[in-house]
Parts: structure tokens; C-alpha cells; sequence
């Protein structure tokens, strides 16, 4: 089962209570949260990390395991094929003890890395060019991404460097942008969460004040206290680069909750462009219309 969204459409809660009612596991489908100590900015469930465990889950939450969560460093970087194998172990593993493997999350490139199991380019670091791209600013290097692969860049998240750099540099590498081959080893049900705009927008403003509320700031400047380069949280994305401007250029809180309100709205957005090319996902707006989707499958 695959349950996505955008951001802040309530996709975790709904997975929960799908996996409490038909015996499900969650394996989390989130480029960051993925990564310790990235809890606030990511929006994470504020679930418990399993320590020592022997279990093949390492994070618990409302009584229900969460895989692929919550445990890799953030000074290092997590690629899409460490994390299709990280997924593919957790299916095979909840699979085999009668449970219903569920991937969740807003990360759409990654789902479909596991779910229609892609062919990933074994492209290494191109240091040259890496350090050539790195004097682009990131208008520039989307520029640059669009011509290489128009298709990737409506969706891929348009103002972090690291991610237009690594992408510029496949392309680049292979000579083409890859073409993405969907054929899925796996009977899967897609759940799509959607809501107006207007609520989507509201919700997210509501994320984002509590996000604020929080603690988001003294999450970002803790990063610092551990010794994680300002560059690397830059990377984390938008709510982490909006906070280190607030410690560090002086912007007030109203214009930190703008920024990040402005843009969630315009990521959830890509999210959307992304989802909507794939016609196999069956949109819902609340759990009662998921539920009966489920039963049905």
C-alpha cells in the first residue's frame, strides 16, 4: 500500500490509523526525516526511536513500527538507492510476519524508486564539476536542469543546491537524463490525500506556526551546537536555510513565518505536479473514503 500527499495534508495520521485498523507497518517515504535530530523542520511524528532493538523497525509511533526513520546522521548524505534498499528489506520483512507493508510520504521520486523498482544510475561524485556548479546560484543551476531534463525539474525542490547539483551531474555524466522505466514487482494500492487549496493553505499555515512555536530555530541552532556545517543544514531545505537567515541576518519571526508559509505552499505544489502524473493513485479527502478503498483491495 502507498499512501502520499502533500506537505502537510495529514498523510502520517491517516497512515496510522489504516495501519492500526488492517494490521499495517509504516515505512516512511521522506527524504529528511530519514535523518536524527531533523525532527521539527521535517514535520516527524513525534514518535519513540528504539535503541538496541533487535526488531527490524527502529521507531514506534501511536503503537505503530515506523521503518526507514529517524536514524541516519545528518552529517552525511542518504541517497535514494541506500534508501530503496532500506524499503525493499522492510517490505520483504513485514511481508513475511502477515503484515501490510505501507509506504508513506511526500518524497515522490523516492516512492517510485521503490515501488516501481528504478533502474538508479551508478553515477560517483564528479568533484570538477561538483565545485564548478557550486559557484551557480540556484536560479542558474535550475536553468541549467531544465534543459537537461525539463520533465524532473517541475517537480524536483527548485531552491536546494545539493539536490539540482546531483541532478545536474547525472545528466550530465550519462549524457541524457535517465528515462524512468515503470514496471512494479508489486500488487500496490495508491492513496492519494488532497484537500482545497485554500485548506491545504490554511493547514499549512497552521504547520507552520506551530513549527515556529516549537522550537524550529533552537532545532537549527542545536545542528550548529554538534558541529554540522551551516552548508550542509542549508541543504536540510527552506524551514532550516529561513532559520539559520533568523540567527544569523537578523530577519524577525513574522518575516521567518512568511517565508516558510510561501514556501510550503509552492513545494506542496511540486508534490502535486509530480502525483498527478501517476493515474494509478486513488485520491481521498478524509479516512472514511481511504477505509473503503482499503477493504475493497
Amino acid at each position: 500500500m502507498v499512501i502520499v500527499g502533500p506537505t502537510a495534508s495529514g498523510k502520517s495520521e491517516l497512515a496510522v490509523r489504516i495501519a492500526k485498523k488492517f494490521k499495517g507497518e509504516v515505512i516512511s517515504a521522506d527524504s529528511r526525516q530519514i535523518y536524527r535530530n531533523l525532527d521539527i523542520g521535517t514535520g516527524k511524528v513525534p514518535g519513540r526511536r528504539i535503541i538496541g532493538s533487535r526488531t527490524s523497525y527502529n521507531f514506534i509511533y501511536k503503537g505503530v513500527p515506523h521503518h526507514c526513520i529517524d536514524f541516519v546522521s545528518p552529517k552525511r548524505t542518504y541517497t535514494v538507492a541506500e534508501y530503496k534498499k532500506c524499503a525493499q528489506k522492510a517490505i520483504s520483512d513485514i511481508a513475511s510476519r502477515g503484515k501490510v507493508p505501507m509506504l508513506v510520504g511526500g518524497t515522490g521520486f523516492w516512492i517510485d524508486a521503490v515501488v516501481y523498482d528504478l533502474d538508479l544510475p551508478a553515477v560517483p561524485p564528479n568533484p570538477k564539476l561538483r565545485k564548478k556548479l557550486e559557484k551557480r546560484n540556484v536560479t542558474e543551476l535550475l536553468k541549467m536542469f531544465q534543459k537537461l531534463d525539463p520533465e524532473r525539474a517541475k517537480s524536483i525542490e527548485q531552491k536546494n543546491p545539493r539536490r539540482l547539483i546531483r541532478a545536474i551531474e547525472i545528466a550530465k555524466t550519462l549524457g541524457r537524463a535517465p528515462k524512468v522505466k515503470k514496471r512494479s514487482p508489486y500488487t500496490a494500492l495508491w492513496i492519494g490525500l488532497t484537500s482545497p487549496s485554500e485548506t491545504r493553505s490554511r493547514k499549512i499555515r497552521n504547520r507552520v506556526e506551530k513549527m515556529v512555536k516549537s522550537g524550529l530555530v533552537a532545532e537549527t541552532k542545536k545542528l550548529l551546537q554538534d558541529r554540522v556545517p551551516q552548508k550542509r543544514i542549508r541543504e536540510f531545505g527552506f524551514e532550516y536555510r529561513a532559520a539559520l537567515d533568523y540567527l544569523q541576518n537578523g530577519i524577525d519571526k513574522e518575516r521567518l513565518r512568511q517565508r516558510i508559509v510561501r514556501d510550503s505552499i509552492q513545494y506542496a505544489r511540486r508534490q502535486m505536479v509530480w502525483f498527478k502524473h501517476n493515474k494509478e493513485i486513488h485520491w481521498v479527502r478524509n479516512y472514511g473514503e481511504a477505509e473503503k478503498l482499503v477493504k475493497k483491495f
